[in-house]
């Protein structure tokens, strides 16, 4: 008798008292074997999945197979047997999995039978569309592309090239383990989604944020009036001056609108110092700079404002330069904002989720991130960058029957500014003759090219260009 309630005692202990330690044990395979043993949810673009499951014959039952792997890599992540789940991927596995509670039919009972249901889907916001010309338009450079619907916030592309199959690893055999060395080796970093988890100086493209908040400040109240800013325009507490690119910034008194469209540094740094550094912050801010929790939902990097500098900091870093850097995620949010009147929306990229029969068991709804400024100062904004496309640095971005606005901007970076320039731009468009609010705002970065002109206009428009109109189209 006293070894029966022995047995009963310790198994009691063992399956109730140790069971989520049991469960959760590095040795025990038998989850990780049944989580491999059904098919696996798909993520869905436009309706169509973009993943799907093979059979192994081996232990693990199935593994994640990609259609165009290299094409949505930036958004979907992987799913390794080995070396486990990331980004979309990792963020809804257990929908995917089927083992999520949101997809049992009878809660109770499936708890108490442990029972797997087949896997759920996840619908994702891309355009296919958008997609494939942000990859074709980066081609062999090192760059990348983020794409907003302005009005929801809803992500049409996520690109970052060089890029990688997520389905040449998903199983457990040599091949997979070799592909998997080979990736991490590579120099180019192809696993690095540098849309979302990579930061670059933006250059002159932050100009948009320092004439937003000048605007919002009262600082400028007339963008075509001229400004006190001085030239030469030599940063406080220093005997420097804030060079431009051209000779034709090169007078004082320059206009807001004449300093976006010919890329002035001298008045954009000179404003940026006069709206002082607590408001300058407020608008970076506004744009989802200084979050360490922006999540679409896959977590971003923290794109960086410095909160403390003294004056001639400032002037730097309202040209871009200096600390300040961003995700092309958070420059594609500050074209969006001036598209959307200075609503900035919450960026996602999942629409909903469902059970494996279509059924919905979550919709995401569309929210504000900031109301980062009002009507009026989003129209000024967006003439000014209209007037970049039609008159200044951005006209590689025109698209015949559309309004195209747009910043350019490259960005010095290295020792001594010995690296390679990054080119930028930043855009949105709409039809010609519209007042809605424009259908795309895109933001683009080329990290590393062999192109002589490494210029955001020469090298990053005409991919946004590309973008913004397959959106039209569309």
């Amino acid at each position: 008798m006293l070894l029966i309630v022995a047995l009963a005692l310790q198994a009691t202990r063992v399956q109730v008292f140790q069971k989520d330690e049991l469960d959760h044990n590095a040795a025990n395979q038998r989850a990780t074997i049944q989580r491999y043993s059904q098919p696996r949810g798909n993520l869905l673009v436009a309706g169509q999945p973009v993943t799907g499951s093979a059979e192994t014959g081996g232990r693990y039952a199935y593994k994640r197979t990609y259609t165009d792997g290299a094409l949505y890599a930036a958004v979907t992540g992987y799913s390794s047997q080995t070396y486990g789940n990331t980004q979309l991927e990792g963020v809804y596995d257990d929908v995917l999995s089927g083992t999520d509670p949101k997809l049992a039919g009878w809660a109770v009972w499936d708890a108490v039978t442990r029972q797997q249901q087949p896997g759920g889907d996840v619908v994702t916001t891309i355009d296919p569309a958008a997609q494939r010309a942000a990859v074709q338009g980066l081609g062999n450079q090192k760059g990348a592309v983020a794409a907003i619907e302005p009005a929801t916030g809803r992500i049409l592309a996520l690109a970052s090239t060089p890029s990688y199959d997520p389905g040449s690893f998903a199983g457990t055999s040599t091949a997979d383990q070799n592909a998997w060395k080979k990736l991490q080796d590579d120099p180019d970093q192809p696993m690095l989604n540098r849309a979302l988890r990579q930061i670059y100086p933006p250059g002159s493209t932050f100009k948009v944020v320092t004439a937003a908040a000048a605007l919002a400040s009262g600082v400028v109240t007339d963008v075509d009036a001229p400004t006190d800013a001085p030239y030469p325009y030599v940063m406080p507490g220093t005997t420097t001056p804030l060079n431009n690119d051209t000779s034709a910034c090169n007078r004082a008194g320059l206009s807001l609108d004449e300093a976006m469209t010919l890329s002035c540094n001298s008045v954009m740094g000179y404003l940026g110092v006069q709206t002082g550094l607590d408001r300058m912050t407020a608008m970076a801010q506004n744009f989802g700079f200084n979050d360490a929790k922006l999540d679409v939902p896959v977590r971003a990097a923290r794109s960086n404002f410095d909160t403390d500098m003294n004056e001639s900091q400032l002037a730097l870093s309202s040209i871009g330069q200096y600390d300040t850097a961003a995700t092309p995620l958070v420059m594609a949010m500050v074209a969006a904002g001036a598209a959307n009147d200075g609503q900035v929306m919450s960026p996602q990229l999942v629409d909903k989720l469902t059970k494996a029969d279509g059924t919905q068991v979550q919709l995401m709804h569309p929210g504000l991130y900031h109301q980062a400024f009002g009507a009026g100062v989003a129209r000024q904004l967006r003439q000014l960058m209209v007037d970049v496309v039609e008159n200044g640095t951005g006209r590689n971005a025109r698209i015949p029957g559309a309004e195209v606005g747009g910043k350019t901007g490259t960005a010095q970076h290295g020792v001594d500014n010995s690296g390679t320039p990054y080119a930028w731009f930043i855009a949105w468009a709409r039809p010609a003759g519209s007042t809605a609010v424009p259908p795309v705002a895109v933001a683009v970065v080329v990290a590393d090219s062999q192109a002589t002109d490494v210029t955001g206009g020469g090298l990053a428009a005409p991919v946004a260009r590309s973008v913004m109109q397959a959106v039209l189209n569309r």
